[in-house]
């Protein structure tokens, strides 16, 4: 177990666990929340032993979004510089979604209770979205007169598409885990918190049984497509597969087949 600022970090049988640790502000999203992210996700790239990411938290609350007493600390003093420091940090504040999107590995967030404002940012950057029964969203921004700048707008509608986003982003409101399991943001729902770290172990070690290299490759080309377009992705896969066949996993996936075994992949 490694703590780093509001976070700890476990890990296990190629499973990263990334849990949010700042219970008593119920995971409330300060400064050192962005900034330690990118860190993360970049260690997570860089461990070969690493082929999932969990996203989980402690607490009461998955996470009340971002910390409201450290945004007036933004605000400065309405000069040029002051508004230029926001600037950066917003884009500081984008880059650390950006970091959980671009992760080679997939990531699973296993949602309880209250996921407001910034959490609908971290999920919409993660691949898989689980909840238990008591989840609660929200965009909470309109509501507190801010515009979503860290990713929601820009990710929610592939995941939902733009009518149940548009509804959600421009209303504000609350929505259930039921709601978001009808809409496509998350993919089941749990009866409980129990039932749901038992389930995000499940599919995390499902997709870390499965070539590594391939199952990397495959959320490349699947990001690749979505901002290029199918034309451009059907090439990018082509090249892609051209460049990684054949593999040492191929041959084991082949050998274990004709052996009526289970693969055992290594990631070569």
């Amino acid at each position: 177990m490694i703590e780093k600022g509001p976070f700890k970090i476990e890990k296990m049988n190629h499973i990263a666990y990334l849990i949010l640790n700042r219970p008593e502000k119920r995971n409330a999203m300060g400064h050192d929340f962005f900034t330690l992210l990118v860190e993360i996700f970049d260690d997570f790239n860089l461990d070969p032993e690493i082929r999932v990411v969990v996203i989980k938290a402690e607490g009461k609350s998955f996470t009340a979004g971002i910390d409201l007493m450290q945004l007036g600390s933004l605000m400065g003093d309405g000069g040029a510089d002051s508004r230029e420091n926001l600037r950066k940090t917003i884009l500081q504040g984008q880059e650390s979604m950006n970091s959980i999107e671009r992760c080679t590995k997939p990531v699973i967030a296993a949602v309880h209770s209250h996921c407001i404002g910034g959490g609908v940012d971290l999920l919409s950057a993660c691949d898989i979205r689980i909840a238990s029964e008591d989840a609660v969203f929200s965009i909470r921004e309109t509501r507190i007169g801010v515009i979503a700048d860290v990713g929601t707008l820009q990710r929610l509608p592939f995941i939902i598409g733009h009518g149940w986003f548009r509804e959600l982003a421009l209303t504000g409101r609350d929505f259930s885990a039921e709601e978001a399991l009808t809409m496509g943001f998350i993919t089941r729902i749990c009866k409980n918190r129990q039932e749901l770290l038992a389930e995000a172990d499940r599919l995390a070690a499902e997709i870390a049984s499965c070539a590594p290299l391939t199952v990397q490759g495959t959320k490349d080309v699947i990001l690749y497509s979505r901002d290029n377009g199918i034309r451009s992705g059907l090439q990018y896969v082509a090249q892609k597969n051209a460049a990684a066949l054949k593999s040492e996993d191929l041959l084991e996936a082949l050998n274990a087949f004709m052996e009526k075994r289970a693969p055992l992949f290594k990631g070569k």
